[in-house]
């Protein structure tokens, strides 16, 4: 079940998703790969977007205006994630005053 809701997902909300799966895993530091998050995160946001403005019906109809509502979402959090993994790797990098 979960295998053929992934082969439905559109563009928009895989890369949202991968943006927040790299934005935890920068934050966790596994990785410092913040910048990658927001810019995946940024670009599932505005396909999100896209999709919403050019969405002819409500939810239900078929336009996808849902997931592009999801891919909206997911892409902010992505983006924040990042966001927050590329500050927090700045701070370990800083020199610290003694």
């Amino acid at each position: 079940m979960l295998l053929s809701a992934a082969y439905e997902m559109s563009a928009g909300r895989t890369l949202s998703l991968v943006g927040v799966v790299i934005g935890v895993l920068g934050l966790l530091a596994l990785t410092r790969r913040g910048l990658w998050a927001v810019v995946l995160g940024a670009v599932g946001a505005v396909i999100g977007v896209a999709v919403v403005l050019m969405a002819k019906g409500g939810p239900g109809t078929g336009y996808g205006i849902v997931g592009g509502y999801v891919s909206l979402a997911v892409g902010v959090a992505g983006v924040v994630l990042g966001g927050l993994a590329m500050r927090r790797a700045a701070r370990a990098a800083a020199p610290r005053a003694s």
